[in-house]
């Protein structure tokens, strides 16, 4: 689960909608649902850290439920507010069966 959203979190920082599209288009979040989810990030603030400070635990929130975890993968911006970050639930049960964590994006932007 860790992997997964913190690879939205890289191609998010190199401003690859597609890719981020091609990932979460089936719950909402096509390349421009994700573009203009960001863009008001970028024009906070330059880029969004993807360095070991930004994989740490500190950086995830997860609350786990029975059947579901929901998640917020906080952005490293380099003002350190931290009030940026993606939200997804991760369906246990969908996520056993595939053998991989299953994300649904629910939010991206500022708290």
């Amino acid at each position: 689960m860790r992997n997964a959203l913190f690879r939205r979190v890289e191609l998010a920082a190199l401003r690859r909608y597609a890719e981020l599209g091609a990932l979460d288009a089936e719950a909402g979040w096509d390349a421009g649902a994700w573009a203009g989810a960001l863009e008001p990030y970028f024009a906070e603030h330059d880029e969004i850290g993807t360095g070991p400070d930004a994989r740490g635990p500190a950086m995830l929130i997860i609350d786990a439920q029975p059947d579901r975890w929901t998640v917020r993968q906080i952005f490293d911006d380099p003002a350190g507010d931290h009030d940026w970050g993606i939200s997804a639930e991760v369906d246990l049960d969908a996520s056993d069966e595939a053998g991989i964590a299953v994300l649904r994006i629910t939010s991206v932007g500022q708290l």
